[in-house]
């Protein structure tokens, strides 16, 4: 294990060994180095820090040179939320598309698979996988990130995963604690609230978590989110009943407990990012997920500072600030003595054979493949904040690969199906769209393409809640860059 040479105090250590920061750029940042050496135990990963496998090994590396026990986090679920496949797309599907098929043994294939692929780049805790049940359909955050509506599914899967992934070596991170889907509010944006009864709850939000501490998932992250029957003041992440007594004591869970991002406004708006890292670690919470914008040193030690400072006015006990920096420790020391990626051996095809045995599709006795390049029409609605605007999606590069002269457009709101007629001209029509049942517009469009062009083809990559219809419709359950190739499979018939 790492010692410390550089003459910080015990509590400043443990202030620092509890926070999870982010970072800019591709290589570590020297005061990220530096509070590596005085007592921080964790970074988080993003897009923005990864260029390539080689580049993450590389900067990976970078760490354990200064902290040879440095927990590196990732938000890397595969489908939607990508991070290693940030700019291409994921090649794997997403949790939606593995219940779609509903074979646990395939679903862990998967994880262990992505588990491999982030161990072997020095990656060894993942937040993921989703656990929530998408019980809610107007869900603007969840979506084809849960594994479905149904509950027993969800537990499933999610204990399928979570073995899976740390068969690699890689801790999963289980979430969103209680339970993020049956809320209507994005928590990256304001605070959601479960409005349920304790009965329901237990029966439908907790299952999949049981399922997961079961299967011996190393760290749970909790939500922003209010729940009132539970705790009606403070979101989960800042309520000792949620935290301590239900997932500490009800459910008897003794592993890292992780905070969603502590900048999202559900947390940041209303407390502040210092009052809301104190109020969390005092709840039950062991580390502060720092992602977003928020990245720099001096938000490392404005949140230092703020335990420190809530242990020496005792708001926060000490033996509080301390037990959550062991349990840091105590993951890292898992983390260092788990099995190595050279221990899985690599499956390269199974995200694109799992994102095949997800389509569903209607019309294909009927349907006779294109020969000729199409026109595609992406009907596309304002990204999901956890999904990100820089990862591609859509079916028009892989469709462009095997018919070549291909062309597409991006279309959204009122008169997207009038402009989308106008761009594909005597073309034959792919539309592909994106949760067509919470966006009233995008039904519309799709409406007039189908009226003027019967022969259209749709390929829904979101949750599909709505009817299908058009000469041939295919649902993917999920907008990772493999769902889109089995999707062109069927088209082109390839």
């Amino acid at each position: 294990m790492t010692t410390f040479a550089r003459g910080t105090d015990t509590l400043t250590r443990d202030a620092l060994t509890v926070l999870q920061p982010g970072f800019t750029g591709t290589a570590a940042p020297d005061w990220l180095l530096r509070r590596l050496g005085e007592g921080l135990a964790s970074v988080g990963l993003f897009g923005r820090n990864i260029a390539s496998p080689g580049q993450l090994a590389a900067l990976t590396a970078q760490l354990r040179a200064e902290r040879d026990d440095v927990l590196v986090a990732i938000d890397e679920e595969g489908g939607d939320v990508t991070r290693l496949e940030v700019r291409t797309g994921s090649s794997f599907p997403g949790n939606h598309a593995l219940g779609a098929v509903d074979d646990t043994e395939l679903t862990m294939q998967v994880a262990a698979e992505l588990g491999r692929r982030l161990a072997a780049c020095g990656v060894n805790l993942n937040w993921a996988p989703s656990a929530d049940v998408n019980s809610n359909p107007a869900n603007p955050v969840i979506g084809v990130r849960s594994f479905g509506a149904d509950t027993a599914l969800a537990a499933r899967h999610t204990a399928a995963y979570v073995t899976g992934l740390q068969s690699a070596g890689v801790a999963a991170c289980t979430k969103h604690f209680p339970g993020h889907g049956d809320t209507a509010v994005d928590s990256h944006h304001a605070l959601p609230r479960l409005d349920v009864g304790p009965e329901v709850l237990a029966e439908r939000e907790l299952t999949p978590f049981r399922a997961a501490i079961a299967a011996g998932t190393r760290a749970v992250m909790s939500a922003h989110i209010l729940v009132p029957a539970l705790d009606p003041e403070h979101p989960a992440t800042l309520s000792h009943r949620i935290v301590t007594e239900l997932l500490r004591g009800e459910l008897g869970y003794d592993g890292l407990i992780v905070t969603d991002g502590i900048e999202m406004q559900a947390v940041a708006a209303t407390y502040g990012i210092e009052r809301g890292s104190v109020l969390a670690v005092a709840a039950g919470a062991d580390a502060i997920c720092v992602g977003g914008g928020l990245c720099d040193d001096e938000t490392v030690r404005r949140l230092r500072d703020a335990l420190v400072s809530a242990v020496r006015s005792g708001e926060l006990p000490e033996e509080r600030l301390a037990d959550a920096a062991h349990r840091v420790r105590e993951l890292a020391r898992w983390t260092a003595s788990a099995g190595r990626p050279g221990e899985v051996a690599a499956d390269d095809e199974v995200g694109l054979r799992a994102a095949r045995r997800a389509l569903r599709i209607t019309g294909a006795e009927t349907f006779t493949p294109l020969t000729e390049a199409p026109y595609v029409a992406a009907l596309t609605p304002v990204a999901n904040f956890a999904v990100g605007a820089e990862t591609p999606w859509g079916v028009a590069a892989e469709l462009t690969r095997v018919l070549p002269g291909t062309e597409t457009g991006s279309f959204a709101g009122e008169g997207a199906g009038p402009l989308a007629l106008a761009a594909a001209g005597a073309r034959r029509i792919v539309a592909v769209v994106r949760d067509e049942h919470r966006h009233p517009w995008m039904t519309t469009a799709l409406d007039t393409l189908l009226s003027a062009r019967p022969d259209t083809i749709v390929v829904e990559m979101g949750v599909p809640q709505a009817t299908p219809r058009g000469t041939l419709h295919i649902a993917t359950h999920g907008a990772a860059r493999v769902c889109g190739r089995a999707a062109v499979e069927v088209i082109a018939g390839v």
